[in-house]
């Protein structure tokens, strides 16, 4: 019998599994259905809500105030770049309302200290912007890759020792005749306390030289807990506005990099930053220069589409905010990113749609 009972149950079997088979798969379906449509909905529902961010003519007076700033690669303080060079460049920013040039002065060792060397042509560099560009600063851009307790490549501002060795290379770039430090370390993880920590050191340090700190930002939260979903993703990309007021309350100037945002289409990305502006004008105190970053480069990834982060979107979204959140603000700006991948294409967008000088 226990031979021929599997036998007999069979056609049973079959018959059940041939009678439930389509109102399973149609169950299925309607569960696959909504869990499209779970993901979907909020996804058109964002996008709706970008492309209107991006809608409408941006304020008359949405124009520069002279606090712009632009990155600038290492060969400016390797030897690579000489005299003509800076002509050049003292052609492109000619008349813009371009204050500060952010250097590369080279990463920080592992342990927050900063080889001479590594800016070895900062003399002529500086002596050339003050004769050639008068009124624009020169700022030590420093950075390195921030790593967890334990892990290897890159900083850690758990130690105290590294964070003192930080302080101590921007008071060495300061005394090289640099006018202001930019930090770019990441990244750096929201309610990062050790960042803060970091900031607390390194503002009044600089400070003491002479200069302000400036620090380049990560973007705020667009979604709510959007900071907790992508970390769980092991992308720690977002800041809450909170944790970015935290640092924008220790710095003189924060530059949002308000780029490498995967989005596919021109008019999101603008709708994009011009909500990350509205954001960061709520949360930066009216002493502290806000920068909102523009894309000068062309690269394509998953992180980043040329064809939609344009510099011409970054500008227009960037006024768009600053005109419904505080149009009057004058301490704000847009920050470049970067010289040696920048197009004339990218700086007539600049021009024509941030206006000239005064």
């Amino acid at each position: 019998m226990n031979a021929t009972a599997p036998e007999q149950a069979a056609p049973a079997t079959r018959k059940t599994t041939a009678r439930r088979g389509p109102r399973w798969r149609r169950v299925t379906l309607r569960v696959a259905l909504g869990l499209v449509l779970l993901v979907l909905v909020p996804v058109v529902a964002a996008g709706s809500a970008l492309r209107a961010s991006y809608a409408g003519a941006p304020a008359d007076d949405a124009v520069t105030r002279g606090k712009d700033a632009l990155w600038l690669g290492h060969a400016w303080l390797d030897g690579r770049k000489n005299d003509a060079d800076l002509a050049r460049l003292r052609r492109k920013v000619a008349g813009t309302g371009i204050h500060d040039l952010y250097v590369h002065a080279g990463p920080l060792e592992h342990d927050g200290t900063l080889p001479a060397p590594a800016y070895r042509n900062a003399g002529w560099l500086l002596a050339a912007v003050h004769r050639e560009l008068p009124g624009v600063r020169v700022q030590a851009w420093l950075g390195d890759k921030l790593v967890r307790q334990g892990e290897g490549g890159g900083l850690w501002l758990g130690s105290p020792a590294a964070r003192d060795a930080v302080v101590a290379s921007a008071r060495q770039v300061m005394r090289a005749g640099f006018q202001g430090v930019h930090l770019d370390v990441e990244p750096v993880r929201t309610g990062d306390h050790d960042f803060l920590t970091l900031l607390d050191s390194l503002r009044p340090a600089v400070r003491s030289e002479g200069g302000p700190l400036s620090v380049a930002a990560q973007q705020i939260d667009p979604l709510p807990s959007m900071h907790s979903a992508s970390g769980a993703l092991g992308s720690p990309k977002w800041w809450t506005q909170s944790y970015f007021g935290d640092v924008a309350r220790r710095v003189d100037q924060i530059a949002v990099m308000s780029y490498d945002t995967a989005l596919p289409w021109e008019n999101l990305y603008g709708g994009y930053v011009a909500q990350q502006t509205r954001l960061a004008l709520q949360a930066t105190p009216a002493g502290t220069d806000l920068l909102m970053g523009v894309p000068f480069y062309h690269t394509d990834n998953l992180g980043h589409q040329s064809r939609a982060e344009t510099a011409a979107a970054a500008v227009r979204g960037a006024r768009l905010g600053l005109g419904r959140e505080d149009r009057h603000r004058r301490n704000f700006g847009l920050a470049l990113y970067v010289d040696f991948a920048a197009t004339d294409a990218d700086w007539h967008a600049y021009r024509a749609g941030w206006g000239a000088r005064g």
